[in-house]
């Protein structure tokens, strides 16, 4: 199934956030003109982990063409241009104002190429006082405030993978859709523009709320700040599992069934989850106790039996071998390259994807032409 089969993409992108978008466009169909520079995006240089290959550059570049032009040049503007003309999309994520110093402002895309969709991912936007800022997965996570809020009591923390470039470039590629839905009822293109605040700015909205009604969220480690109990408590034999507890009923089964103390049940002091929150240490440790009788395996099992959901608190072992884990294998320039399939189905089937371009110059292209 390749429902963008015929759509052509041109992508000036380099590291995550905008790879992330054309990859999902490329994955399903689109042919995606990958432009880098003469040196390569420098995302190509981030580990060498995937055969001797960057692990970003490897997930995020498959079923692409890859061409290098230098957009400083005549010649690279004008390979631009001419790529433009049957182009259905060019996605970007330069230096804002880049493009337009480079003689392709929006005025001269709109006028040139009416059924163009554009879509410019930047940091902050293209207008405010943080606009002409460098801006990097990192430096927004801990702009946003995200990082206050991860990590445990002592210590502020990363998230542990580019989530602000996988959550703008997921962002991008459902604006773009909605865009090529739109040209087809209305034959024109438009001018998308996404910034990697605001994806994050929208994400924090709950504990953005949460601070404005007055209940401010703390950094708890692995433990839910507004639900309890929810959190990873140890079993016998060592091993941790993390617990999660969603409603009223679902705690009177836990006290039943796997704590064998029914009576905490409908406690006035646990009975309801905002009065479990204000009194989480006894109820983590009436919890803890319950654990500690059993091993990991029986206190999987006693929670399966009580229909209570949980999860073991695995590392990248852990998911290596997991057995719900769906991989795909990708060609590479190194030889193939096993790793997680995207998640969506279509009718129950896979998907084929595309290999990993190789860094190709602009020559090669043009005699091949």
């Amino acid at each position: 199934m390749q429902p963008l089969k015929g759509v052509k993409v041109v992508a000036i992108e380099q590291a995550v956030a905008a790879p992330f978008a054309s990859c999902r466009l490329a994955d399903a169909g689109a042919e995606v003109i990958k432009i880098e520079r003469p040196e390569g995006d420098f995302a190509r240089g981030y580990d060498d982990v995937a055969n001797g290959q960057s692990s970003y550059f490897v997930w995020l570049n498959r079923g692409k063409t890859s061409v290098t032009l230098d957009l400083a040049s005549d010649a690279g503007k004008a390979e631009l241009a001419a790529l433009l003309e049957d182009a259905d999309v060019l996605l970007q994520n330069l230096k804002v104002g880049a493009l337009a110093r480079l003689g392709f402002g929006v005025d001269r895309l709109r006028r040139d190429y009416p059924r163009l969709i554009t879509c410019s991912i930047s940091g902050y936007g293209e207008a405010g006082p943080m606009a002409d800022r460098k801006a990097y997965d990192l430096l927004i996570q801990a702009e946003s405030g995200l990082c206050s809020i991860t990590g445990g009591p002592s210590e502020a923390a990363r998230v542990g993978i580019s989530i602000v470039d996988i959550a703008t470039g997921a962002t991008s590629y459902a604006a773009i859709l909605e865009a090529l839905i739109q040209r087809g009822i209305t034959g024109q293109g438009t001018a998308i523009s996404v910034s990697m605040f605001d994806v994050l700015a929208d994400w924090l909205t709950v504990p953005l709320l949460n601070h404005q009604g007055g209940k401010s969220p703390r950094r708890m480690g692995m433990a839910h700040p507004s639900i309890a109990p929810y959190g990873v408590f140890t079993a016998r034999d060592g091993a941790q599992v993390l617990l999660a507890v969603q409603s009223d009923r679902e705690w009177r089964m836990l006290c039943d069934g796997f704590m064998n103390r029914p009576e905490l049940g409908t406690d006035p002091r646990y009975a309801r989850n905002v009065d479990r929150v204000a009194n989480r240490t006894e109820v983590d440790d009436a919890v803890a106790q319950g654990f500690a009788t059993r091993t990991k395996a029986e206190a999987i099992a006693a929670l399966e039996a009580v229909n209570v959901a949980f999860a073991s608190v695995n590392d990248m072992q852990g998911l290596s071998e997991h057995p719900h884990l769906r991989r795909v294998t990708v060609d590479t320039p190194n030889g193939p390259v096993s790793y997680p399939a995207p998640a969506a189905l279509f009718d129950g089937a896979a998907r084929s994807f595309g290999a990993v371009p190789a860094l190709t110059p602009i020559k090669d292209t043009q005699d091949e032409r």
